[in-house]
C-alpha cells in the first residue's frame, strides 16, 4: 500500500466485494458472480498499471470500472427495480 492507485483499487474491490455480498444475500440475487469479474480484474489492472508509472492507461481503466459498475451493477438501484 504505497501508490494512490493501491488505495484507489483496493476501496472500489472492497465496494464492490460489499455489494456482491448485500446482493447475494437477497432471496432472488439480481446479478450473477460472473457479473463481479471484469471489475475485479479491471482493478488489478488498473493497479499493476499505476505501480508501473503508466499513470492515463490506469486512471483511463479506474474511470471505465467506476462506469461498468454504475451502468451494469447499479449499486444505488432499489431492490424492486429490474436490472437489464
Amino acid at each position: 500500500m504505497e501508490t494512490v492507485y493501491d488505495w484507489v483499487t483496493v476501496a472500489v474491490f472492497v465496494g464492490l466485494v460489499v455489494l456482491f455480498l448485500q446482493r447475494s444475500s437477497e432471496e432472488v440475487p439480481r446479478d450473477k458472480i460472473y457479473h463481479y469479474l471484469p471489475p475485479a480484474v479491471g482493478c488489478a489492472v488498473s493497479n499493476y498499471l499505476g505501480n508501473e508509472g503508466y499513470m492515463v492507461p490506469a486512471v483511463f481503466v479506474i474511470v471505465a470500472v467506476m462506469a461498468y459498475i454504475f451502468h451494469f451493477l447499479k449499486p444505488f438501484a432499489a431492490p424492486d427495480e429490474k436490472i437489464g
